[in-house]
Parts: structure tokens; C-alpha cells; sequence
């Protein structure tokens, strides 16, 4: 498994990637209240810039990820106390048939397969388990600078009806943020971040 991260981990963390995140887990939080018995699960855990700030509401998290330096430096932020597991490969990996809580953050369109995804979640989910997606609106390819990722971002009635065809009841999909970043030399451009809130029937 190629780690396409492994030159970036070290330097992951910035002001902009941990404010990105925050806002993120504020707007999560609006819309879901995490139990103390609940397990989560983060899709794209990365260094768990979002996972670490709801760990502490839930009785166990699992973070994973398919690169291992990004999942190394999240390992030095952890006490050894802490009640998590770590999985290093596709959420596939993951088996166990016992989570309340999915989140991912600006990491479901590095996954290929949606559908079968989707799949997997709904076997590995409790029922009236909550998924939570938050990622791009279709851009044009320039978040990436054009590197050759599976999706450029999502059509989110699309995303919307895959997820009702792997079982799930769409609860909200919205606009929740926009990034301005300047992709192109000279071009400022504004990216719109959705969140997607599902749940298990």
C-alpha cells in the first residue's frame, strides 16, 4: 500500500488544516449529541485532528487510515490510557459489528468504491447508527492541483441516493463552509464543504 501522505504527516497539523477541523466538529455537534457509551468510528483518522476533539465523548474510538506515517504521528499524541484502536489499512479492515458513530472529514473522496463502502458501514453499524460525511462539493479538480484522486468531490443528491440504496435514512445534506485557497498561480478559488448526516434504519 503506497502512502501517498508519508512526505506530508510530519508537517499535517497546520493553523488552517486544525481550524478546517474545528469547524467542522462544531458544526457535527450541532447535529448529533455523542453518547458516553457510543463507539466511533473516523473514516481518514490522518493524524485525528477531529477525532481527538470528540474522543472524550464517547467510550471508545477507532481511527483509520491508509497511511501509517499519518497514523504515527496521531500515535505520539496519545496517552497510553487512551481507549482507541487504530487501524491501518481501508475500512474494510474493520470487521466488528458495533459502532453508534461514523465521521469522516475531507476524506471520503480519496475513497474508490462509495458503494461498497457504504455496504460495509451498514453491516459494521449498530441500528439507528449515525454517519456523518463532510467533504467537497464537485470542483474541477483544482483542490488536488489536479492530481489523479477517485472523486472530485461529490454531487451530493448523488451521494445522497447511495446512501438510501445501502440502507441509510438521509437526514440533512448541506453547505456548512467554504474554503478560499488559490490553487491556480494568481487564481483565488472558493471550494464548498457539505456535511451529509445519515442513519442506519
Amino acid at each position: 500500500m503506497n502512502d501517498n501522505f508519508a512526505h506530508r504527516a510530519a508537517e499535517w497539523d497546520s493553523p488552517e488544516k486544525t481550524r478546517m477541523t474545528e469547524i467542522f466538529v462544531t458544526e457535527m455537534l450541532r447535529h448529533v449529541s455523542p453518547q458516553t457509551h457510543w463507539k466511533a468510528l473516523e473514516i481518514g483518522a490522518g493524524t485525528g485532528l477531529v477525532g481527538l476533539q470528540i474522543a472524550h465523548l464517547v467510550d471508545k474510538i477507532v481511527f483509520e487510515d491508509t497511511s501509517e506515517a499519518m497514523l504515527d504521528v496521531l500515535k505520539q499524541k496519545l496517552s497510553t490510557e487512551s481507549s482507541v484502536e487504530i487501524v491501518h489499512g481501508e475500512v474494510f479492515d474493520y470487521k466488528q459489528k458495533d459502532i453508534d458513530l461514523v465521521f469522516s472529514c475531507m476524506a471520503f473522496h480519496h475513497v474508490p468504491d462509495i458503494e461498497k463502502t457504504l455496504e460495509h458501514l451498514f453491516t459494521i453499524t449498530n441500528g439507528g447508527a449515525t454517519v456523518i460525511i463532510g467533504d467537497l462539493r464537485t470542483e474541477d479538480g483544482s483542490f488536488h492541483r489536479f492530481e489523479p484522486i477517485p472523486h472530485k468531490g461529490f454531487d451530493t443528491e448523488a451521494l445522497s441516493e447511495q446512501f438510501k440504496k445501502a440502507g441509510f435514512d438521509v437526514i440533512s445534506s448541506q453547505t456548512y463552509h467554504k474554503l478560499k485557497r488559490e490553487r491556480v498561480e494568481g487564481v483565488a478559488s472558493e471550494y464548498e464543504q457539505f456535511m451529509l448526516i445519515a442513519q442506519k434504519k
